[in-house]
C-alpha cells in the first residue's frame, strides 16, 4: 500500500508538472502572438462625407455585424465572459475615431487586417469578412463611424484565460484572426450589385467567420451555443431549400419547417439587407461545392 502511494503521489506530480509546463509554453506563445506586428501596404484610403456615403455606411455598419458586435451605436460592449476562456469585450469606436492613431488608413487596416494602429492583432475580429471588402465600400464605413455619437462607454478591456491561451497554442481556438490573412496589397473592386453569384460572394464574405471559409459550419461561436449550420447544397445542408425558405429564414429567423434559429444566429442584421443582397447570397451559395457536416451538428 506505502509502495503504491509512493507511485501515485509520483504520477500526480508529474501530471502536475506536465499541466503546468503545458500552461507555461501557452502564456509564452500567446504572449508573443499579442506582441508580433504585420506590414500593411494598402493603398490610401478615400473617404467621403457626403450623405449618400454615410447611408451606404450605414447600411454596411447595421447589416454585415458591425453594430452587433459594437452595439447599435458603437459604444461597445462585453461580447463573451466565460470563465475558462476569457472575457471578450469590444472596443468602443467613438473613442477610437477620436484617437489620433487612427487614421483612416488604421481604421481601414483595423476592419480588413484585423490590426490595432500599431499593427499588433486585434483579438476576434472577424476581419476574414472584410478582408476583401472594396476600397468605397470601407471609406463608406469609416466615415459612417467618424459620424458616430461620442459614447462615454467603458466596456472594459478583453481578457484571454489559461485555457482559451492552451486551446490556442494547441490550434483549437483562433484567438488572433489576423494569423490566417492575406495582408499583401491588392486591388479589390466590388462586382455590379445585382441577382447574380459573384455579387452574392461578395456579401456572403461576412457569413464566413461564423461558417467557415467553405461555408460547411461547424463551428461554435460562443461556448455552450450549437455549431454554426451547413450552407452548402449538401444534404446535410441546404440541398433541399428553395430561395423563398432562405429568404423567409433570413426576415423571420424560422426554418422551412417552422423551428426557431438560435438567437446566435444574428438574423435580424441580415435582415435589414436589400433584396438584391439576400437572393445573390442565395444565388451564390447554390454554386458552392457542397460538404458534409462536420461531426454532429445541431440545427442553428
Amino acid at each position: 500500500m506505502r509502495r503504491f502511494m509512493k507511485w501515485a503521489g509520483i504520477g500526480l506530480a508529474l501530471i502536475l508538472l506536465g499541466v503546468a509546463g503545458l500552461f507555461a509554453v501557452a502564456w509564452a506563445v500567446t504572449g508573443k502572438a499579442m506582441s508580433r506586428t504585420y506590414t500593411v501596404n494598402d493603398p490610401p484610403l478615400q473617404t467621403s462625407q457626403d450623405a449618400a456615403n454615410l447611408q451606404r455606411g450605414k447600411h454596411l455598419f447595421d447589416t454585415r455585424g458591425c453594430g452587433d458586435c459594437h452595439g447599435p451605436q458603437g459604444a461597445g460592449r462585453v461580447l463573451i465572459d466565460d470563465p475558462a476562456l476569457g472575457r471578450v469585450v469590444t472596443s468602443n469606436l467613438t473613442r477610437s475615431v477620436r484617437n489620433p492613431a487612427y487614421t483612416d488608413d488604421a481604421l481601414a487596416a483595423a476592419i480588413r487586417h484585423g490590426l490595432r494602429h500599431d499593427r499588433t492583432p486585434l483579438l476576434i475580429m472577424p476581419s476574414g469578412d472584410f478582408a476583401n471588402l472594396d476600397n468605397a465600400d470601407v471609406g463608406a464605413l469609416v466615415a459612417y463611424m467618424r459620424a458616430l455619437p461620442a459614447s462615454n462607454n467603458d466596456p472594459g478591456t478583453s481578457v484571454v484565460r489559461p485555457v482559451a491561451r492552451v486551446l490556442y497554442t494547441l490550434g483549437k481556438l483562433p484567438l488572433f484572426p489576423a494569423e490566417g490573412l492575406d495582408h499583401a496589397p491588392r486591388a479589390r473592386k466590388a462586382p455590379l450589385a445585382a441577382v447574380t453569384p459573384d455579387y452574392g460572394r461578395y456579401v456572403a464574405q461576412s457569413c464566413t467567420g461564423c461558417h467557415g471559409g467553405d461555408f460547411g459550419g461547424g463551428m461554435v461561436i460562443i461556448p455552450g451555443k450549437p455549431p454554426s449550420a451547413n450552407l452548402t447544397p449538401h444534404a446535410d445542408g441546404l440541398a433541399e431549400w428553395s430561395e423563398a425558405d432562405f429568404l423567409r429564414l433570413m426576415h423571420t429567423g424560422h426554418r422551412p419547417d417552422g423551428s426557431a434559429v438560435d438567437p446566435v444566429m444574428p438574423w435580424t442584421v441580415y435582415a435589414g439587407m436589400d433584396d438584391v443582397e439576400l437572393r445573390a447570397t442565395w444565388a451564390y451559395l447554390r454554386t458552392i461545392t457542397p460538404v458534409p457536416a462536420r461531426g454532429k451538428l445541431a440545427r442553428r
